[in-house]
């Protein structure tokens, strides 16, 4: 008889109210998509098989944060030689580095490398020095962490190695995306990879500072649905297709008191408050900060009302109309209040990044 298959991961997480790191035994079973914990410490079931539609395979690899039942679980590890074999031979990291310009069609690129079957896994919008990269110059700059089977290749395909001449498919994929290969980068391979990640990304430490203004400026959210569903890249290009530029862009994942405490002001005066905590802490969400005159009312008009169903009618060209499914997972959250768009940026890029 064959047995069913499954995955195993070594799963940790930060019990706020003990300070202690616990550690499980986390399983995925693809065939129904269900789940089970394992307490390492306790040798005991913690969570019996339960069917979590939330969770898909490919949000399983190593260094990746998932939420279950509100607990953000830190995958560290292979849990058996099948998982690492089954789903670890193939998967890297890579190190994308972006610069911004006027023809740079950064939604699309997002788009397209989503489409590629890579992911983004963590993400900073930084001043870049000449220390850092010896390959761009100087100036803001989006690092990204890319992950994904073969995502060194992968991703320098996409943008066009600067060695690889000028063969006319990179050729077109350049200026399909507006890229100059001087404000570009990919890791050569994965050792170089791993050097440039620790670099950007540092497993100890807060790492480099993001370039958040916190003046005259107003907070978007791409929120976790989204993402999941493949549609930040789309969402980034229809911003940009209206003009919009954001001054500070990062991935975050948030936890209960954390999206709790940013929330708290809708607690009590909407019935969906429950919802839109858990729905920030299902997975990454994306920040973005604008800046401008009067930027809090124009990029919240571009956002259209909270309810999608009712944007669809007043609004059809506005962002929650366009990708939004109901009042919780409508695609982006914007500054709702002219006076909120300071403190709503500082909470995620200094408050949280710190």
């Amino acid at each position: 008889m064959d047995h069913e298959e499954q995955f195993s991961f070594i799963a940790e997480w930060y019990d706020a109210s003990a300070s202690l790191i616990r550690r499980y035994l986390f399983f995925f079973y693809p065939k129904d998509g269900s789940i089970e914990m394992y307490d390492i410490k306790n040798r005991r079931t913690f969570l019996k098989r339960t069917k979590y539609e939330q969770l898909r395979q490919e949000d399983l690899f190593v260094d990746s944060v998932i939420t279950v039942y509100a607990r953000q679980l830190h995958l560290v590890g292979y849990g058996d030689q099948y998982t690492a074999l089954k789903l670890g031979n193939k998967k890297q990291k890579t190190l994308g580095i972006i610069k911004p310009g006027s023809d740079l069609k950064f939604g699309k690129l997002v788009d397209r490398l989503y489409s590629s079957g890579l992911v983004i896994s963590k993400a900073k919008m930084i001043d870049l020095t000449s220390d850092l990269l010896r390959y761009l110059t100087c100036g803001p700059a989006i690092a990204l962490e890319i992950m994904g089977d073969e995502a060194v290749f992968s991703w320098r395909k996409l943008i066009g190695s600067p060695d690889s001449g000028r063969a006319e498919s990179e050729a077109r994929i350049r200026a399909l995306y507006g890229i100059d290969n001087a404000n570009t980068h990919g890791s050569e391979c994965a050792a170089t990879a791993a050097r440039e990640l620790e670099i950007f990304f540092p497993s100890l430490g807060k790492g480099l500072s993001n370039t958040a203004k916190c003046i005259d400026c107003t907070l978007c959210i791409i929120k976790p649905h989204a993402i999941a569903e493949g549609l930040a890249g789309k969402i980034l290009d229809a911003i940009e297709e209206r003009g919009f530029k954001f001054t500070a862009f990062q991935l975050f994942n948030l936890d209960q008191a954390n999206a709790e405490e940013f929330l708290e002001v809708y607690k009590g005066v909407v019935s969906e408050y429950n919802g839109m905590v858990n729905e920030l802490i299902s997975g990454p969400c994306l920040a973005l900060e604008f800046q401008g005159n009067d930027i809090q009312k124009v990029f919240r008009e571009c956002c259209g009302p909270s309810d999608p169903e009712i944007a669809r009618h007043l609004r059809p060209c506005s962002l929650r109309a366009l990708f939004g499914k109901n009042k919780v997972q409508n695609a982006v959250h914007c500054t709702d209040l002219p006076e909120d768009g300071v403190l709503e940026v500082q909470y995620f890029f200094k408050i949280l990044d710190s």
